[in-house]
C-alpha cells in the first residue's frame, strides 16, 4: 500500500510471483528520507519487479510496501510523447498553475533550457533522459525511482548522466532507489548498495566515503571487489575483479557540475 504521510520507503515482507514462480520472497526493505540505495543482481532477480511495487505500478504484491504518494520514476527507455514540445513533456500531468514556468525551471536545471521547444526526435539518447529526469524532478517527489535509467547510454554519455543525478540527487535530496547492473555506477551514487538474490535482500553494503568519490580510491576499489564478490564476479582482490559495466580507462570522479 502507498499512504501520503510516509517518510521514505518501508517494505515488509514482500512477495511476488509470476506464473507460479515466486520472484520476490519476503523482501524487508527501508530507505530513509533523502537516502541514495542502490539495487544491484543478477538479470531476472527481480530488481526492476521491486521497483515496480515500490512505485505502485505492480498491485500483485503480498506483504507490506509503503512509499511516499509524491514520487516519480525515470526508466531505462525515456518515454516522452513524440507529439509534444519537450517543456510540455516535462509539464505533462503537473497540477496547479505556471506549469511552463515550472517546466522551464526543471529543463534549465539539467542544462535543456535551450531545447524547451524542441521535439523529442530531435534529442540525442542523453538528452531525452535528461528531460525525463527533469519530468521527474519537476514534481518535487520525496520518492525518486530509477530503473536502469542510462542503461541505453554510450560509456561518456553514460557518466555525465551519473554526474547529473549525483548533483540532483545533492540538491532536492529524495529518497531514492536505483536499480543498475553497473557496480562502479552504485559506488560513485550510492550511500548503501543491496545485492537481490533468489528472491531477497542478501548482501548489503555501506558505502562510507565522502563525495566526490574516485574509482582508484582504494577504499572504493576495495568496496567494488567486495560488491563484485557478492554478485559472483572474478575473485575479491582489486587485480582480479576485472572490467565493470562502465570503462575505468581514465580516473572517474562525479564533481558538482
Amino acid at each position: 500500500m502507498s499512504a501520503d504521510r510516509i517518510d521514505g520507503v518501508r517494505v515488509l515482507g514482500a512477495g511476488r510471483e509470476f506464473d507460479g514462480r515466486r520472484v520476490l520472497d519476503r523482501v524487508d526493505l527501508t530507505i530513509a528520507r533523502g537516502e541514495f540505495v542502490a539495487l544491484l543482481g543478477a538479470s531476472g532477480s527481480g530488481k526492476s519487479t521491486l521497483l515496480r511495487g515500490i512505485g505502485g505500478l505492480d498491485r500483485g504484491f503480498t506483504g507490506t510496501i509503503e512509499a511516499p504518494s509524491a514520487k516519480a520514476i525515470v526508466f531505462q527507455e525515456h518515454r516522452l510523447m513524440p507529439w509534444m514540445s519537450v517543456w510540455r513533456n516535462v509539464a505533462l500531468g503537473l497540477r496547479g498553475g505556471d506549469t511552463e514556468a515550472r517546466a522551464l525551471r526543471a529543463l534549465d536545471e539539467v542544462g535543456l533550457a535551450a531545447k524547451s521547444g524542441a521535439w523529442p526526435s530531435t534529442l540525442s539518447g542523453g538528452e531525452a533522459q535528461r528531460t525525463a529526469l527533469a519530468r521527474a524532478l519537476v514534481r518535487e517527489p520525496d520518492l525518486l525511482l530509477l530503473d536502469e535509467p542510462f542503461g541505453a547510454l554510450d560509456a561518456l554519455t553514460r557518466i555525465n548522466a551519473q554526474r547529473l543525478v549525483a548533483r540532483l540527487w545533492e540538491a532536492h535530496r529524495p529518497a531514492t532507489l536505483l536499480v543498475t547492473h553497473d557496480v562502479e555506477e552504485a559506488l560513485l551514487l550510492a550511500d548503501r548498495a543491496l545485492i537481490l538474490r533468489a528472491g531477497r535482500i542478501a548482501q548489503e553494503i555501506v558505502v562510507d566515503l565522502p563525495r566526490p568519490r574516485q574509482v582508484t580510491d582504494p577504499e572504493f576499489v576495495a568496496l567494488r571487489s567486495q560488491l563484485l564478490a557478492g554478485l559472483g564476479v572474478g575473485g575479491t582482490d582489486a587485480e582480479s575483479t576485472g572490467p565493470t559495466t562502465t570503462p575505468t580507462t581514465t580516473p572517474r570522479e562525479f564533481t558538482h557540475v
